[in-house]
C-alpha cells in the first residue's frame, strides 16, 4: 500500500514537472515570438520613413509659335520678375528668344517652399543653358552637358541598304548616319554598296541618369564595298586638322563629295526601293546621275566654288552650276526651288536647291553632273588625291591610336 501511494506521489510529481516546464517553455516560445515581432514591426517602421527629396523639376514643352515670355506666363506659376530676371540674366550667354519648338525648358525648384532655382534648356546635343538663382540675383552659364559615355562595337551585312542592315542589329539611326558621314568622301550610298558589302564600326552611346538618350562620336569605321577594304579613324592633330584619317595618316577629306545628297535622305523612303533613276550612261547621251528623292530634299554643294548659272534652264527646268576650279564644275538640274543666287560663293555640303521635277522630268530627282576641263565624266570613277596627311609626332600618335581600333574593326 505504502509502496503504490508513493507510486502515485511519483507520477504526480512528474506531471507537476512537465507541466511546469511546459509553462516555462511556452512562455519562452511567446517571448521569442514577440521579440521578433517587435523586431519586425520596427523593420517596417524603418522601410516606410519618407525621405523627403531637396528638389522637384517642372518640364515645359516649347510648341509651334511659343515665344519664352508667352510659355513662361501660361505654363508656369513663376512671377514676371523671376521670367525677366532669368532672360536677362542669360542674354548674353544664350539668348532664350531663340528658342525652338519641339524642344523642353527643364525648371527646377525648392521640394519645401517650391522656390525657383535652376532653368535647364539644351542648345544642342553637345551644348546646355544653366540659369541658377542665388539670392537676389540670376547666372548664367553654357556648360557641356553631362553624359555618361559606353563605347560600344557593332557590325552588319548589307542584303538592301546600309540602313536596313543597321537597323537590323538595331543600331540607332542617328549613329548609321554618322557612320555614312564618316565615309562620305568615298563612298556613295545611294550607288555604291552591294548585296554581301559588311561594316563594323566604334562609336559612343550617350546615357543621362542611365537613360540611353543618343549615339555620340564615331572612333573608327571599316566597310567592305565589293571586296574592297576602307578604314576611316577620327582623330584630333589641332583645332584646324581634325576629322577622319584613313589608315596611312591622309585625310578622308576631300575636294568633292561622293554624292550631292545626304545618306539620310537617300535612305529614308528609299531602303527597299530604287535608289536612282537612271545611272551615267554614255550611249544615250545621259551624261549624268539622276537621284531619285522626294519633292524638297535638300541638294548639296559637293564641292567649295562659285554659283557660275543660277535660273531656269530648258530641259534642265530650274538649275544650279557651280564652278569649283579652273578643271571641275557640276551641275544640279530639275530643282523645286533654288536657294543660292549666281556669283554665291558656297563650301562643301551647303544647300544649293531642293529636289523637284521641273524641265524635262517625268518623277521628282536630281539630275547631276560634273564637267572636268569642258567634258562631262561620270563622277563614280573620278579618282580624287588623299587629303592632307598626317607627318611627324602625329603621324606616331595617330599609328599608336590606329592599332588598337584596328584590331577591334578586323575581328
Amino acid at each position: 500500500m505504502i509502496k503504490r501511494k508513493k507510486s502515485i506521489y511519483s507520477l504526480i510529481s512528474l506531471v507537476t514537472l512537465v507541466v511546469i516546464s511546459l509553462f516555462y517553455f511556452n512562455r519562452t516560445i511567446k517571448a521569442s515570438f514577440e521579440k521578433e515581432a517587435e523586431i519586425n514591426n520596427a523593420e517596417s517602421k524603418v522601410e516606410e520613413v519618407v525621405v523627403v527629396p531637396d528638389t522637384f523639376k517642372e518640364l515645359v514643352e516649347i510648341e509651334a509659335g511659343n515665344t519664352y515670355g508667352l510659355m513662361m506666363s501660361e505654363k508656369t506659376d513663376l512671377n514676371a520678375l523671376i521670367v525677366n530676371g532669368i532672360y536677362q540674366a542669360s542674354v548674353d550667354v544664350y539668348d532664350l528668344a531663340q528658342i525652338k519648338a519641339g524642344k523642353v525648358i527643364e525648371l527646377i525648384y525648392n521640394y519645401q517652399d517650391k522656390s525657383f532655382k535652376e532653368l535647364v534648356y539644351k542648345v544642342n546635343n553637345e551644348e546646355e543653358l544653366v540659369v541658377k538663382a542665388l539670392d537676389d540675383k540670376f547666372e548664367a552659364e553654357i556648360r557641356l552637358i553631362p553624359y555618361e559615355t559606353k563605347v560600344v562595337v557593332k557590325e552588319g551585312k548589307i542584303e538592301t541598304s546600309l540602313y536596313e542592315a543597321a537597323l537590323k542589329q538595331d543600331i540607332d539611326e542617328k549613329a548609321i548616319i554618322s557612320l555614312a558621314e564618316a565615309f562620305q568622301w568615298t563612298i556613295d550610298f545611294a550607288m555604291d554598296p552591294r548585296v554581301g558589302d559588311t561594316f563594323r564600326f566604334i562609336y559612343e552611346e550617350r546615357y543621362l541618369d542611365g537613360e540611353y538618350i543618343r549615339p555620340g562620336n564615331v572612333h573608327a569605321a571599316k566597310y567592305v564595298n565589293a571586296g574592297e577594304v576602307y578604314y576611316a579613324y577620327y582623330f584630333e592633330e589641332n583645332e584646324d586638322n581634325q576629322g577622319f584619317f584613313d589608315e596611312n595618316g591622309n585625310s578622308v577629306q576631300k575636294i568633292f563629295l561622293k554624292a550631292p545628297v545626304e545618306f539620310k535622305y537617300i535612305s529614308s523612303g528609299f531602303t527597299t526601293g530604287r535608289r536612282y533613276v537612271e545611272a551615267f550612261n554614255v550611249s544615250t547621251g545621259h551624261r549624268a546621275i539622276d537621284y531619285a528623292a522626294t519633292y524638297g530634299t535638300p541638294i548639296r554643294s559637293v564641292g567649295d566654288g562659285t554659283v557660275s548659272f543660277s535660273g531656269w534652264n530648258g530641259a534642265y527646268g530650274n538649275m544650279v552650276k557651280v564652278r569649283h576650279n579652273g578643271t571641275y564644275s557640276t551641275n544640279y538640274g530639275h530643282m523645286s526651288k533654288i536657294a543660292v543666287r549666281n556669283g554665291t560663293k558656297v563650301k562643301q555640303g551647303d544647300v544649293i536647291g531642293y529636289v523637284g521635277s521641273t524641265g524635262f522630268s517625268t518623277g521628282p530627282h536630281l539630275h547631276y553632273e560634273m564637267v572636268k576641263n569642258g567634258v562631262k565624266i561620270n563622277p563614280l570613277n573620278e579618282v580624287l588625291p588623299p587629303g592632307e596627311a598626317l607627318t611627324g609626332e602625329s603621324l606616331i600618335k595617330f599609328q599608336e591610336q590606329l592599332k588598337l581600333l584596328k584590331e577591334e574593326l578586323d575581328k
